[in-house]
């Protein structure tokens, strides 16, 4: 970048004036204006050679000074992203750990349940085995194996009685049978649910861990920016004065190169991607005629019946009951949905209205589209069906995740077409649609 010629603007005449203009034609003629005030008359107030090597001394110190400055600034930027970027990361754990604990609670429900059928099995079964022992008891004199010899008229009869007998018992038997599997059953039914409430006393346990954990990030990275806006205007002011223009141009020049470097980034990011997916339609195996196959098109599944979270209070609220997703309107009304919320603030384990983390939002995204989805980004992956990058489709999602198993994600997007996607990033920066490879490239892919 030039520097402006105000940089070396020195308020005296003479020598100094002088030695000012000299390293303007320095900057602007190089060598030449070198060989020109080395041959300046020694005794005038023309500058010296020394004069000459500090007057381009200092346009090189400033020259250094704009450039620490502007990597001062780059590394406050980068800073305020990673602790964006780790509030994020809690806030998802945190929504998976209430996730984990909703479907907890959800199993500990269904095994009560189950206990309480089963104690109502029993307590049938219990009654029915008095039943038969009471008219065992009641029968025995003329089912005994001897009374019924002794009161046969007949062979023929003996054995009628001895089969009445063998049948009486029998079913006694069947009964005792059922009763002890109906006590078996409602013990093991009991073990469950106590087995299935202590998990959810656990769960709930970590999902308060996991909040605090959140909390703490969010206001972790709350501190960061102060801290780093505090920072950036002192570093601008600096950059300000060295340039010698106003802080406000400083300012603008700044982000305009910040701006700058990130389409870069993206741009370069996007080609690399493209040409990767050339790769790999040049690595699929041929088909009958010899061309690369096209990616078969999952269809979209129908709805499930996940539960929907409430919108996030103050301290995000528990899930409430499950709000039926609109019907079939598709990735078009899942992508018009999240359109509809470009600008409203990030705000972790939000679910809106007016206020979003990013499962939050796709999940409300794809619930106006038709599709239930939970409010976590790993379970919204599990949830839909994997896909790669060269299937991808307006109203699929997008992942990141830390490494290259599922359970690492932490952070999921909206795709709509064009190297494109909406999400809501991190605190501090509201609802966007922006290049999918602004920021670090997703490398999981899914449709729900």
């Amino acid at each position: 970048m030039p520097l402006p010629r105000t940089v070396l603007r020195l308020p005296v005449t003479g020598r100094r004036a002088a030695v000012a203009v000299a390293a303007l034609s320095l900057v602007a003629g190089g060598v030449a204006g070198t060989a020109q005030l080395a041959a300046a008359d020694p005794g005038s107030d023309a500058p010296t050679a020394q004069d000459v090597r500090d007057a381009r001394q200092d346009v090189r110190d400033r020259k250094d000074d704009v450039a620490s400055v502007q990597a001062a600034l780059s590394a406050a930027t980068a800073r305020l992203q990673a602790a964006q970027v780790e509030a994020g990361r809690a806030a998802e754990a945190y929504n998976g750990a209430r996730y984990a604990a909703q479907q907890a609670r959800r199993e500990a429900k269904r095994a009560e349940r189950a206990a309480a059928a089963a104690d109502r099995a029993l307590a049938t079964q219990r009654e029915l085995y008095a039943d038969a022992v009471v008219q065992s008891y009641q029968m025995s004199p003329s089912l005994g194996a001897l009374g019924a010899i002794g009161q046969a008229d007949g062979v023929e009869e003996v054995m009628g009685r001895l089969a009445s007998v063998d049948n009486a018992q029998a079913a006694l038997d069947a009964r005792h049978t059922e009763f002890t599997q109906a006590s078996e059953a409602a013990e093991t039914a009991a073990d469950q649910a106590v087995a299935a409430r202590e998990k959810a006393g656990r769960t709930e346990a970590a999902t308060r861990s996991k909040r605090d954990a959140a909390m703490s990030a969010a206001a972790a990275a709350e501190a960061e920016a102060g801290a780093v806006a505090a920072e950036r205007d002192r570093l601008v002011a600096d950059l300000a004065r060295l340039q010698g223009v106003s802080v406000e141009l400083a300012e603008q020049r700044q982000e305009a190169l910040e701006q700058a470097a990130q389409q870069a980034a993206a741009q370069e990011a996007a080609q690399e991607a493209a040409e990767q997916a050339a790769q790999e339609q040049q690595d699929q195996p041929a088909g009958p005629t010899g061309a690369a196959e096209e990616p078969v098109e999952q269809p979209i599944e129908e709805p499930t019946e996940e539960p929907a979270d409430e919108p996030a209070a103050e301290e995000p609220a528990e899930p409430a009951d499950p709000t039926p997703p609109a019907p079939g309107g598709g990735a078009s009304a899942a992508i018009a949905f999240a359109r509809a919320q470009l600008g409203e603030p990030y705000k972790w384990a939000a679910a809106g209205p007016g206020a979003w983390d990013c499962s939050g939002l796709t999940m409300a995204a794809w619930r106006a589209g038709g599709k239930s989805l939970p409010h976590y980004s790993v379970a919204q992956y599990e949830q839909s069906t994997p896909i790669s990058k060269s299937q991808l489709r307006p109203g699929d999602l997008l992942f990141w995740g830390d490494s290259g198993r599922p359970s690492s994600i932490y952070h999921v997007a909206l795709y709509v077409g064009g190297d494109r996607m909406i999400h809501a990033p991190r605190p501090g920066r509201g609802v966007e649609e922006v290049s999918m490879y602004y920021w670090i490239t997703p490398n999981f892919f899914a449709r729900p």
